[in-house]
């Protein structure tokens, strides 16, 4: 079979990653990458004009991590492989060619990687952002029958697939809901495993504190108990 049509859009959402997402755009494989969407949420550390000097398209959408992933999805064409990736540059670009290929081949509807099966630099993740992501993997299983190790933001569909599953989570829910409703819908997962690297500056949202672990845990757990009593849309036939 022929490789499927479809340009590659990279979208990064982003909120004060300045210190890193002129590199993380810069790093891009342009060989792969047609378009770069840069979705800020409202950064006032420079992160917009950065981005723009380093050749990305900036739109500001509002607040929220699942917000600035739709948003940025919305604006790829139709027929787009969209590829999604945090900005703070742990994410390695090198391996966007090996994620979008199986789309393209027809062979899969949904790549993530996975860094709990891939080679890690110390210090890069945290034990318990580890164990998030296989607990909610084996949960995800129970449930739909397709296990996930990890929740990495650094996944890639197509923009039609990825908007067909009516996507309402807007916050740090958004990862854990695209990997339930592509699951639920019985689309082809493909999950490899990646080199995850330390952040090139700035600290986590999420795993920089206390605070931002708790909030983002909330928000997971809601977000996978909404979805579990969530009844299923009937086929098309």
């Amino acid at each position: 079979m022929p490789p499927l049509p479809g340009a590659v859009a990279v979208v990064i959402p982003t909120f004060n990653e300045a210190e890193s997402i002129g590199a993380v755009v810069a790093e891009l494989p342009r060989a792969v990458v047609d378009r770069i969407v840069v979705a800020d949420g409202g950064s006032t550390d420079g992160t917009p004009d950065r981005a723009r000097a380093a050749g990305a398209e900036v739109i500001a959408v509002g607040r929220g991590y699942g917000l600035a992933c739709l948003a940025g999805a919305q604006r790829a064409a139709a027929g787009d492989i969209v590829v999604f990736m945090d900005g703070d540059g742990a994410d390695d670009p090198a391996a966007i060619a090996a994620m979008v290929a199986p789309i393209r081949a027809g062979i899969a509807d949904f790549v993530i990687a996975s860094r709990a099966r891939g080679a890690r630099e110390p210090g890069s993740m945290a034990a318990h952002q580890i164990l998030a992501g296989l607990i909610a993997g084996r949960l995800t299983a129970l449930l739909y029958g397709v296990r996930y190790t990890d929740m990495c933001a650094f996944r890639a569909i197509r923009r039609d697939t990825l908007l067909e599953l009516g996507m309402r989570e807007m916050t740090y829910g958004w990862n854990l809901e695209m990997q339930m409703r592509v699951a639920r819908a019985g689309l082809r997962v493909l999950e490899l495993p990646v080199a995850y690297r330390r952040r090139l500056g700035g600290r986590s949202k999420v795993a920089g504190s206390l605070r931002g672990s708790l909030t983002a845990g909330l928000k997971i757990v809601s977000t996978f108990a909404r979805i579990a009593v969530e009844p299923r849309r009937a086929r098309a036939s």
